[in-house]
């Protein structure tokens, strides 16, 4: 687990380097009734929080290496598989089963998943990243296989056979000489296998495995297409209170005046009010809602940039702190200026990218349950453990006095990283003495969580006309610098991430940055490519040497038909691909121009994520990823001035649609000699440079902003 608890925070996660958003004040009755009071206890909290915590909100201690933290064994035959990682819609549930049951010889059916419960999970940094197929399945398997040996030693001194001539499968050690078998429950008994995993444990190659490198179905999946399984927003306690919070009217809003009176006055209702926090409990939704309109708040407004300036002002506006981030190094590789100067051809382009929403189909959701001196939480979050960290900062009390617990949750994409709304939920429950349930509304959602960030991109390069690249020189700005080193061989280059002061809160969002710099990077490769009249494919394969990349590229354009596309007024192709996490990805869209209004109507996706656990479940969060990109790619944006989030519903976000949607055709090139990489973020950094350079393949106009199209026209740009 050496991968996970090192795991680097990208520089654009800005969200885990962020103070925290509350701290609050306690008056004396109040911290003695939640904590059962107690001097001993207020000396002692400091201390616990720095080393239950591993010494703060990122810390990462190390994983447990005995095989009954990660699964336990019943009599009825039963495993149970305990991980820190969580199911948000990826279907990861599914393909780590696979992984266990592979190892275990032992059918899917018999394996139940214990996911994101920081009571009963060993600590786990979070769920993105794309770590959980290279870093956690590995750890399962390799708990599985240590379980499965030791059942194989159990069977050998109950049958006083030897070693050799056992067999595992079905979840039974068989021995084939005697025609006899015991199954895994029968030799466990009531026994937990508290034997530590070997590092040299062996687990299965790619090349033989049973189960996973085949469809599964998704497990649960009945569940969630009847509606039988419940999201947090559906969860109920007895005697629960619902709450709402007060908002500012716009972003950097800071508190004057309040009146609350009104709203105590009001029948069946708890307010709350703890610095800025102001917030209300009561017995029905609607309750709530009321109270909180009872509520007299007055506040000071601070002066911000609007979405027309943003690009100028994340330029000239410099990152007054990392907040603990360690700055990105500039890259340089050879002489730029002797590049340049070799250059027959020289092209500058600048590409902005907009902020936009994650717009999980979940709301962020909260419900909290005070008991004493702990806490339970059960909320939608990606980093149940750094949640809970949260939480107790927030309230100055051990990680181990709150339990965080996350239902299988309706999408995420990087968005669901910090706990407000658990801490908010707390924070009522624990002035209410009862459990309260918060759910944020869609506008609150579109407001209040951060954004993809915004970015600036300005590339200067110098070609030569055997199509050659002899000069690249990248400055990014804001976005940040995931992938922003090219795999193209370069011999002259020049790289920069720049941080920026964001008037927004931003962060993590699916594939960070890469599709941002992707995005810039491979369309100007196609206008390089044009300026010399080279096929756009043959102008990558002059400058690749990568055999990955070029494979996908391969595949992609061989099943897409690139050689014979035929382009024409309004009719217009184009390819990208690129690399992130582990993972290749190379896109062909095909694109339909009439009146200025643009349509997707093919796209060509060739994957490789090393070897496929399951070959269905990878290829949804490729078409995913292809119909999330579209958003971006076209016209998602946030609009904004002055602190005020303009288009805060989806009524004015436009996100895609049924009618958005292309034909897809999806190649996964499976590598069994290479270990299974992450693919939940990779695939959408190639879809918005592919449908850029079909759109200019169209109509002779090149789009540099993400979203292209806004307004849904070339020609209202």
């Amino acid at each position: 687990m050496k991968e996970m608890n090192d795991a680097i925070f990208e520089p654009e996660r800005y969200e885990l380097f962020a103070a925290p958003r509350y701290l609050f004040e306690m008056d004396r009755r109040e911290f003695f009734k939640s904590l059962g009071g107690g001097l001993v206890i207020a000396l002692i909290i400091k201390d616990s929080i720095a080393q239950e915590s591993g010494g703060g909100r990122a810390g990462r201690p190390q994983a447990p290496q005995e095989i009954s933290a990660w699964l336990r064994i019943a009599k009825d035959n039963t495993v149970t598989v305990y991980t820190g990682k969580v199911e948000f819609g990826q279907n990861i549930r599914t393909s780590l089963a696979q992984a266990v049951s592979d190892e275990l010889r032992t059918p899917m059916s018999n394996i139940q998943l214990v996911m994101g419960d920081t009571d009963l999970t060993p600590f786990d940094v979070g769920t993105f990243g794309s770590l959980t197929t290279p870093v956690m399945s590995e750890q399962l398997r390799k708990a599985s296989a240590a379980a499965r040996e030791f059942l194989i030693d159990l069977a050998v001194e109950a049958m006083k056979a030897d070693r050799a001539s056992f067999t595992v499968a079905d979840g039974k050690i068989i021995h084939t000489a005697a025609n006899r078998s015991l199954t895994f429950g029968h030799l466990i008994g009531d026994q937990m296998i508290t034997k530590a995993i070997a590092t040299n444990v062996a687990t299965t190659p790619a090349d033989r495995w049973t189960v996973a490198g085949r469809s599964a179905p998704k497990v649960d999946g009945r569940a969630f297409v009847t509606g039988k399984h419940k999201y947090t927003s559906d969860l109920k306690l007895e005697g629960m209170l619902y709450g709402k919070v007060l908002r500012p009217p716009a972003l950097g809003a800071t508190l004057a005046t309040c009146d609350v009176k009104e709203a105590q006055s009001a029948s069946g209702v708890t307010v709350v009010r703890d610095g800025d926090f102001i917030g209300v409990a009561a017995t029905a939704p609607h309750t709530a809602e009321r109270a909180l309109a009872l509520i007299r708040a007055e506040w000071k407004l601070t002066p911000q940039p609007s979405r027309k300036e943003i690009f100028d002002y994340l330029k000239k506006h410099p990152a007054k702190s990392m907040e603990g981030r360690r700055p990105a190094e500039p890259f340089k590789k050879g002489n730029l200026e002797e590049g340049l100067a070799a250059a027959d051809k020289k092209l500058e382009a600048s590409y902005t990218i907009n902020y936009i929403a994650h717009v999980p189909l979940e709301p962020r959701a909260a419900l909290a349950h005070w008991q004493g001196d702990k806490l339970t939480v059960w909320t939608a979050t990606q980093r149940p453990f750094g949640v809970r960290s949260e939480i107790a900062q927030a309230f100055r009390i051990p990680d181990s006095q709150v339990r965080v617990i996350v239902p299988d949750t309706g999408s995420g994409y990087g968005g669901k990283h910090t706990g407000e709304t658990a801490i908010e939920a707390a924070r009522l429950a624990r002035a209410a003495g009862k459990p309260v349930k918060l759910v944020w509304t869609r506008e609150e959602e579109f407001t209040w969580a951060y954004f993809r960030p915004a970015g600036v991109i300005d590339i200067a390069s110098g070609v030569s006309r055997d199509g050659m690249i002899t000069a690249w020189e990248f400055h990014n700005y804001n976005a940040g610098a995931s992938a922003i080193r090219p795999l193209y061989d370069i011999t002259n280059q020049k790289i920069e991430f720049h941080a920026s002061d964001s008037p927004l809160r931003q962060g993590s969002y699916r594939a960070l940055a890469a599709t941002a710099n992707h995005f810039a990077r491979e369309m100007h490769i196609d206008e390089l490519s044009r300026a010399l009249g080279l096929d756009p494919l043959e102008f990558r394969y002059r400058n690749l040497k990568d055999a990955r990349l070029r494979a996908v590229l391969a595949a992609a354009a061989e099943t897409f038909g690139w050689a014979k596309r035929k382009s024409s007024q309004g009719r217009g192709f184009g390819i990208a691909g690129g690399m992130e996490k582990g993972s290749y990805v190379a896109m062909c869209a095909e694109v339909a121009v009439s009146s200025g209004r643009v349509k997707v109507v093919r796209v060509t996706a060739a994957f490789e994520c090393g070897a496929v656990v399951n070959p269905d479940g990878l290829k949804n969060q490729i078409e995913g990823s292809i119909v999330m990109g579209l958003g971006g790619a076209l016209f998602e944006a946030i609009d904004f001035e002055n602190g005020k989030i303009l288009n805060p519903r989806l009524s004015r976000y436009r996100v895609p649609r049924f009618s958005d949607t292309p034909a897809i055709e999806t190649v996964l090139v499976d590598r069994k000699d290479l270990p299974s990489s992450g693919a939940g973020e990779t695939p959408i950094v190639a879809l918005a440079p592919a449908v850029g350079s079909a759109i200019f393949d169209a109509t002779g106009i090149r789009l540099r902003s993400l979203p292209m199209v806004p307004n849904g026209s070339v020609s209202s740009r």
